[in-house]
C-alpha cells in the first residue's frame, strides 16, 4: 500500500488544519430534515457526488471507509489530472457522514481534502469542504494561486451538485 505523502493525517476531522499549507473550508446548505440528510451521506460516501460533478472516481470499495484506495480524475483529453489517494478516515453517525482522503505518491498536490454532511438542530443539512494542500508537481507550482481558485470552484461545484441531487431525490421520495 502507497504511503500517504503528508504526516498531518486526520486534520481534516481534528483540526486545526496544519500550517504551511494553503487551507480550504467551504460550506453549503443542501436540504433539510433526516431524509435529505440520509441522501446526502449517501451520495457523497458512495461516490455518486463526485461523478455528477464531473469527475471520474475508481475506488476500491462502493463505500467510503478507512483504507479504500481512490483515483479520482478532471479534466479533458491531454488536459486529465489524475489524483491517487486513500481514505484515512470516515464516519456514519447519527448527524454527521462523511470521509476525507489523503494524497498518494502521483497527486499534483500534496495533502487532505474532506467531504462531511451534518444534520443541524433545527433541521438543515450541511455540506462542507475542509482541505489543507499544497504544490507537490511542477505544474501545481507553476499555476501558482490559480490551484487554490481552482480548487475554492470545486469545493462550490461540490455544493450545488449535492444540493440537486437531495433535490432530486426528494422528488423521488415526495
Amino acid at each position: 500500500m502507497s504511503t500517504l505523502t503528508y504526516p498531518e493525517v486526520g486534520a481534516t476531522r481534528l483540526g486545526p488544519l496544519p500550517d504551511g499549507y494553503h487551507h480550504l473550508h467551504h460550506r453549503t446548505r443542501v436540504g433539510r430534515g433526516r431524509a435529505d440528510f440520509e441522501a446526502a451521506g449517501a451520495a457523497v460516501t458512495e461516490w455518486r457526488l463526485h461523478r455528477a460533478s464531473g469527475a471520474r472516481v475508481q475506488a476500491s470499495a462502493d463505500r467510503a471507509g478507512a483504507g479504500v484506495g481512490v483515483r479520482v480524475s478532471l479534466g479533458i483529453g491531454p488536459f486529465r489530472f489524475t489524483a491517487p489517494c486513500r481514505v484515512v478516515w470516515a464516519e456514519y453517525e447519527k448527524d454527521r457522514i462523511g470521509f476525507a482522503y489523503g494524497t498518494l505518491a502521483g497527486h499534483p498536490e500534496c495533502g487532505e481534502e474532506s467531504f462531511v454532511v451534518e444534520l443541524a438542530d433545527d433541521g438543515a443539512v450541511w455540506f462542507t469542504v475542509t482541505a489543507f494542500s499544497r504544490p507537490s508537481a511542477w505544474y501545481t507550482r507553476l499555476a501558482g494561486p490559480l490551484v487554490p481558485m481552482t480548487q475554492r470552484w470545486y469545493a462550490r461545484r461540490l455544493g450545488s451538485t449535492l444540493r440537486r441531487i437531495v433535490a432530486e431525490g426528494r422528488t423521488v421520495r415526495g
